[in-house]
């Protein structure tokens, strides 16, 4: 085996990478690119006449193709002349959605164009090209801040190879391709302006996405709505969350919190998203509008006194503060609901001239129904449909299923009569946690009600080497193919992006994936194509990723609590170790590895753990190894960054245990030896996150003080921005907000500057605490972690916005300086 992996090394160096990724690709790719009748269940039977308006309502095709040409020469542009872009009908591909690649008639004749890509939209024009760049160029397309394109594997135009027979179809086994979070809007899109934006889009086409979430700029649509039922702008600047925090006061957890919302920002929002829809549009594209899901404000009850308006309970807060906290639900049976309702649709079509006619409401994610009669439940149900349908007769609901895997008050009777409250075909729904909380499974297909199979993966924007690959790759099928089917299309839900993009690039493959993925022959191909060369050790690095971080298999939210990014607000002692456990005079028995991620705490969420450390170290030494081979590719730096993290996160995991049973111990000089190497541990981190663009946390406040018309904004947006990444909602002098650390972030500058400046200050009251001779002073510590994060949050310093420092360099030191002894 060593002597053929040798051999095929030396062929690649000797016929190109290209045609050596060529070789291998092409079984798999033709295996995947059956021409046959597509199976559906009766789910696409129930949306058909909605994807047949839809059809007809597209942009013409010589706009979709226009739009085309311009993200691929925005992609590639040496190449822009080498492929003929077509629209075709679905008549084409048997009434499915489809691309087809073939030959170019000029190719024979030396000529160019080279490559004819026809597609039934803008967005399979551009997935043809990425599926064509893929698996006969060895290119590889991700997100910026991950490593970006590799595209040097592209032959020269007019070398572009071959395609072999009367060419291939790959046809869309359900019609959609989903995309985003409620809360994606916050995590990540929250400081985005037109330029990123055009990124994005170019991205969602290229990987097939054609219903994507389009949220941006609504509060501007609801001020002018809300001020047509007579609330004046002054009480609706309490209604709105501040930049950052839109995500929830759209979903109605609060309201105030981080504003009052500037009138220029309303303006902007709205502009931009008027230039987000359009391009959409362009790309044939169903984007996704949001409806009226109840969130009123409280001035509401002012203008109409009898109106069934309820006041929330509390989401979060400290002590309920009526500031932000409570917000106010109009009950969907009350006649106004379906007034502000129809004008909350019509105001849009208004505002942009067109719909998709699918809408979002979330009325009941984190906010259960107040009992749990079936009856209530439905006609509530009924009536919030009936507000959408009242401003378009076509329109349908597409709501997130969260709250089926989440909240236990969704029994079948109360399910069900969610579900059949509006006429089938009318409400489809997300099964947002499929990879791992599939409820198709059990509820036996939505009770009949379309879904699209969705895969989450992602909380809040946290980074965390971490995925379920074998179920994203089987799952949809597994679906699909399933009896009575009402599965309708795919998508990725995830809360934030720009992490992990094998997992993303594995998942929007399966918009066109008839049949399981083969993932030990698909990763395989897909390090050559992210690097753009063979390298055997990182192969084997890669396989080792694959059963290990990616293989996450333990049914557990991955949300990421490590040490460093959110670290215990506990007493030491309440944390058991073996040190405890030997104190205690109890046996202990257990690997090291996994000796504290097996004990429970009442009052210490122990890091996620779910694979072997030595293993992933092992990885990592193989990719430092190789580090020289791969200087100049971007992908792999990104990589090498993310993985020296993630090595030294956990061993960080491990070192702050071994701090915590030295102070049990009563050991005071190991206590500050250790936590002296901790603090070192963290300067050391920042230091590698700086040495790549996608580890950064001066892009996150820059772009937000970009946004501002001013001082005084500039000041609130970046406040804005500091506090999502650490702690909000509100807190005490003594007591933290719950939401501390929810939307952690391993970014260079916030090691350096919050997170290691608040592990000193719990190590310096474990010092004192053995000094004294007097137990650990869990509220002093509070008053001085909560007091150093409001200054953090208010504070100006500014960071960098480019990268820094030798990435192999100084991964290599830190392998060499904490891992090297824990290589197995």
């Amino acid at each position: 085996m060593a002597a053929f992996v040798v051999l095929i090394h030396q062929m690649m160096m000797m016929i190109g990478v290209c045609c050596f990724i060529l070789l291998f690709a092409m079984p798999i790719m033709v295996s995947s690119s059956s021409s046959s009748t597509v199976l559906q269940g009766p789910g696409v039977k129930y949306i058909s006449q909605l994807l047949e308006i839809q059809d007809r309502e597209k942009a013409p095709p010589s706009v979709q193709i226009s739009a085309a040409k311009a993200a691929l020469n925005r992609l590639i542009p040496s190449h822009s002349s080498s492929f003929d872009l077509k629209i075709i009908s679905k008549d084409s591909c048997a009434g499915e959605s489809c691309f087809k690649l073939n030959n170019h008639p000029a190719v024979s004749i030396g000529g160019s164009p080279e490559i004819l890509i026809s597609g039934t939209s803008g967005v399979e024009l551009l997935s043809g090209l990425h599926w064509y760049l893929k698996y006969w160029c060895g290119a590889h397309i991700s997100w910026g801040k991950t490593g970006g394109t590799q595209l040097s594997s592209v032959p020269k135009p007019g070398s572009l190879p071959r395609i072999k027979g009367a060419g291939i179809t790959m046809k869309r086994p359900t019609p959609w391709s989903y995309y985003q979070n409620a809360v994606s809007s916050s995590y990540t899109f929250a400081w985005w302006d037109w330029g990123r934006w055009e990124k994005e889009i170019d991205w969602m086409a290229l990987q097939g996405i054609n219903l994507p979430l389009a949220f941006t700029g609504q509060e501007a649509i609801w001020q002018k709505v809300f001020q047509n039922f007579n609330i004046s702008a002054r009480e609706l600047s309490d209604f709105f969350g501040g930049p950052a925090f839109l995500a929830w006061s759209r979903m109605g957890n609060l309201h105030g919190w981080g504003g009052p919302l500037p009138q220029s920002w309303l303006d902007q929002q709205l502009i931009l998203q008027k230039k987000i829809l359009a391009r959409m549009y362009e790309f044939g594209m169903t984007p996704v509008l949001p409806a009226f899901s109840g969130n009123v404000p409280a001035a509401l009850e002012r203008v109409y006194p009898s109106a069934k308006i309820t006041r929330l309970g509390n989401w979060f807060t400290v002590r309920s503060d009526p500031r932000w906290c409570c917000t106010y639900l109009l009950d969907a049976t009350d006649p106004l609901f379906i007034e502000i309702g129809r004008a909350f649709i019509r105001q849009q079509l208004e505002e942009y001239g067109r719909t998709s006619h699918i809408y979002n409401c979330d009325t009941f994610d984190e906010n259960t129904p107040p009992t749990d009669d079936p009856e209530y439940i439905s006609s509530l149900a009924a009536a919030i449909f009936r507000g959408m349908e009242s401003g378009d007769d076509i329109a349908v609901w597409l709501m997130q299923g969260w709250m089926f895997t989440d909240d236990p008050f969704w029994k079948p009777p109360q399910m069900k009569a969610l579900l059949h409250s509006v006429p089938v075909g009318k409400l489809v729904v997300l099964d947002l946690y499929a990879e791992v909380k599939p409820v198709w499974a059990t509820s036996q297909q939505f009770y009949g009600v379309p879904y699209i199979w969705c895969m989450l993966h992602n909380f809040a924007g946290n980074i965390e080497m971490y995925g379920v690959v074998d179920s994203v790759g089987s799952g949809p099928i597994d679906a699909r193919l399933s009896a009575n089917s009402t599965m309708v299309g795919v998508g990725m839900s995830m809360e934030g992006i720009e992490q992990n993009p094998i997992v993303y690039e594995l998942m929007s493959e399966m918009a066109f994936r008839q049949d399981k993925v083969d993932l030990k022959a698909w990763i395989h191909l897909y390090v050559q194509r992210r690097y753009g060369s063979l390298v055997p050790s990182i192969q084997d690095a890669w396989n080792i990723l694959y059963q290990t971080v990616y293989n996450c298999t333990d049914g557990l939210n991955d949300k990421n609590r490590d040490v460093i990014v959110s670290f215990p607000d506990v007493d030491p002692n309440s944390i058991y170790t073996s040190a405890q456990l030997t104190i205690s005079g109890k046996p202990y028995h257990s690997s090291p590895r996994r000796a504290i991620y097996e004990l429970k705490s009442d009052s210490y969420t122990h890091p996620h753990l779910w694979y072997s450390t030595s293993e992933v170290i092992r990885a990592l030494r193989l990719f430092i190894a190789t580090g020289e081979q791969l200087l100049e590719s971007d992908t792999y730096r990104y990589d090498l960054v993310d993985l020296t993290r993630q090595a030294l996160a956990k061993y960080a995991n491990q070192l702050f245990v071994k701090v915590v049973e030295a102070y049990q111990l009563g050991d005071q000089r190991v206590v500050k030896q250790l936590s002296q190497k901790f603090l070192g541990l963290v300067e050391d981190m920042d230091t590698l996150l700086a040495s790549h663009d996608g580890f950064l946390l001066g892009p996150w406040l820059e772009s937000a003080k970009l946004l501002a018309q001013n001082e005084e904004q500039k000041k609130q947006f970046e406040w804005n921005a500091r506090t999502q990444i650490t702690m909000w909602f509100d807190n005490t002098e003594e007591e933290a907000s719950l939401l501390r650390d929810y939307g952690n972030k391993y970014w260079s500058g916030l090691l350096r500057d919050y997170y290691g400046p608040r592990a000193a200050v719990y190590f310096k009251f474990l010092v004192e605490s053995l000094e004294k001779g007097d137990g650990f002073r869990v509220s002093q510590w509070r008053r001085e972690w909560i007091k150093l994060t409001n200054d953090w949050q208010s504070s100006k310093n500014v960071f960098p916005t480019k990268s820094t420092g030798n990435a192999i360099n100084i991964s290599r030191l830190l392998y060499d300086k904490y891992l090297k002894d824990h290589d197995s």
